[in-house]
């Protein structure tokens, strides 16, 4: 019975038969209508709550939230993500979370033409757009590569720019993976998001186009309800 609670709240939602900052039916509504416990009643309206649709107020109950910015964004690798937000109006603010050494993995230090005894660096950042963390982008590269990266990496904002800044200036990208997880509890605080909200994962490569060297492998994590993915070609 939770199931089929959660699934008509959602077919309600998703319809907009609820508009934002419209109170939900109580648990005691929604047990007497379901003849269900109110505990049953809870568990639907806490899935709705973990997946990012609605909102606690205590003592007066759940609401529906605004529907979240949602901003299109085409995956191609030739233009930065920074360009990219920058050319559609938004503003765009990067925060390097670290960047550090990783152990092997093979397909990264496979992709990077390394080889186990090299240093590759993963340089991540956390996307704030009009104030929101939308997203998290992870940059392997390679210290063969660029062996100035751990002195320079403080100041790392967008690699396209620093990727021009050592010669590199055109860009081409590798076939786009998708995939989708949920996030840490790391991601979580990171992202302003709960536990349910699932992330898109998008892997590729960025490579000189000029020289056909892969400069970088690509693991961005997205907030599924921020983003509309435009993937024509």
């Amino acid at each position: 019975m939770e199931k089929e609670i959660l699934d008509e709240l959602m077919e309600k939602i998703e319809s907009k038969q609820f508009s934002a900052g419209t109170k939900l039916p109580s648990e005691n509504e929604l047990a007497n209508r379901y003849g269900v416990t109110r505990m049953t009643a809870r568990a639907a309206l806490s899935k709705l709550e973990e997946r990012g649709y609605i909102y606690s107020k205590q003592g007066k109950g759940r609401f529906l939230k605004e529907e979240s910015m949602q901003i299109q964004l085409h995956l191609t690798g030739k233009v930065s993500f920074t360009e990219k937000m920058e050319q559609a109006g938004y503003d765009l603010e990067t925060r390097l979370i670290s960047c550090e050494k990783v152990g092997f993995e093979e397909k990264v230090y496979k992709l990077l033409n390394c080889e186990p005894i090299d240093h590759v660096y993963k340089v991540s950042r956390i996307r704030i757009i009009d104030g929101q963390p939308m997203a998290i982008h992870n940059s392997f590269v390679s210290e063969k590569m660029f062996p100035d990266i751990e002195k320079e990496r403080a100041d790392i904002s967008s690699m396209f720019a620093y990727y021009r800044k050592h010669g590199h200036t055109e860009f081409a990208s590798s076939k786009t993976m998708l995939g989708i997880s949920f996030p840490t509890s790391k991601e979580q605080q990171l992202l302003h998001c709960q536990s349910m909200v699932p992330l898109i994962i998008v892997e590729n490569d960025c490579i000189n186009a000029a020289t056909g060297e892969v400069l970088e492998h690509t693991r961005i994590l997205y907030r599924s309800d921020k983003f509309k993915y435009d993937i024509t070609m």
